[in-house]
């Protein structure tokens, strides 16, 4: 089969100096950690904060994009870029990993058709219409509305992306975005890294109503490992007990300036005291996936990690060498092997 994981920060840790070549401590993500783990491709996304002016994230973006090319040329022997499911299966063929680009937040294209078209010819098969913050295309489930969908702007920019064969990403937008979304893609959308809001209440999350309406048009939910979305009695206890908070006040010093010694002991200190809590486990991932197989099927459900973008992760998965403990879960429960395979990464290569 071949193991497709949709969403990984990981140009974001490239650009921290991260070898990927390396087994690297306290790394989520990286070739040995792949290899070991049996996944054949990921989603590489550049991720950009709405924090950022327009401007600027279209720089840092960039950036990351020139920073994945760069690790792509250093390590020829064991990776390349995947644009089609076609790549990807002669990749796989040849032994080397498939690195699939994705953007994660359309601020960088601000209102752009042709920095839409530009990202897509440096390899970017999906966007995510925004992050933490409304932007110039739609709304985000964190921020009062400001479109109550998508904009004049970003239904053009809908268009263009399935013109071009661009996936259309609807994890963090608003549910007036994700209907928005539905009403006018002509092609299957996906949610690169959501869960189920029926197990864990919250607004990041799909509703069963959206579920069953992404898989009506042909579109895959692939599931988040982030325990705050896994489980929202763990999301309520992470926030009150100042764990988050203190997570980034130590990340962001080192996101600053990834250059200073000091710093980087820190952050891989504080994720080891992270992984010290009780946190739920790996199995909440196949609870969520359990619950879109009995609303739609086994068609319409993928794995999307969010790894090198968390923190914190649950217990017993917490890095991509550990991916085979899902299979494994999927076989204890009854799944058979086609099952598996469509889960595995089957039904994200079919809407590619």
């Amino acid at each position: 089969m071949f193991v497709l994981d949709s969403h990984c920060d990981t140009p974001s840790q490239i650009h921290r100096l991260r070898d990927l070549r390396k087994d690297n401590e306290r790394a989520q993500v990286d070739f040995p950690k792949l290899k070991k783990g049996g996944v054949d491709g990921a989603f590489f996304a550049l991720y950009t904060s709405n924090s950022l002016s327009q401007e600027r994230s279209e720089a840092y973006v960039r950036e990351l994009l020139r920073d994945v090319h760069d690790c792509l040329a250093a390590n020829a022997d064991i990776a390349a870029l995947a644009t089609s499911r076609e790549e990807a299966l002669a990749n796989q063929a040849k032994g080397l990993f498939s690195v699939f680009i994705g953007l994660e937040n359309g601020q960088p294209i601000g209102k752009s058709l042709d920095a839409l078209k530009e990202f897509y010819d440096g390899g970017v098969r999906y966007m995510t219409l925004t992050h933490a913050g409304n932007n110039e295309i739609c709304d985000s489930c964190t921020s009062a509305p400001r479109w109550h969908g998508l904009s004049p702007f970003g239904r053009e920019a809908v268009a263009e992306m399935n013109r071009l064969g661009m996936l259309v990403d609807v994890s963090h937008i608003s549910d007036e975005s994700f209907w928005d979304v539905l009403k006018y893609s002509t092609k299957p959308v996906v949610a690169t890294h959501s869960c189920c809001r029926a197990l864990a209440d919250r607004p990041r999350n799909m509703t069963d109503e959206m579920i069953k309406a992404l898989a009506a048009q042909g579109g895959v939910i692939q599931v988040n490992f982030y325990p705050a979305f896994l489980d929202a009695d763990f999301a309520r206890w992470f926030n009150e007990s100042g764990l988050s908070d203190w997570l980034d006040s130590v990340e962001d010093p080192f996101i600053a300036n990834p250059a200073d010694p000091d710093l980087r002991d820190a952050w891989l200190a504080a994720l080891a005291k992270a992984e010290t809590y009780e946190r739920p486990s790996y199995t909440k991932i196949v609870d969520h996936i359990d619950h879109v197989v009995s609303l739609v099927g086994v068609d319409h459900v993928g794995l999307g990690s969010d790894f090198d973008g968390i923190s914190i992760t649950p217990s017993g998965l917490e890095d991509v060498s550990r991916m085979p403990l899902i299979f494994a879960e999927l076989r204890r429960r009854g799944y058979g092997e086609d099952d598996i395979e469509k889960i595995a990464g089957g039904n994200l290569l079919r809407i590619l």
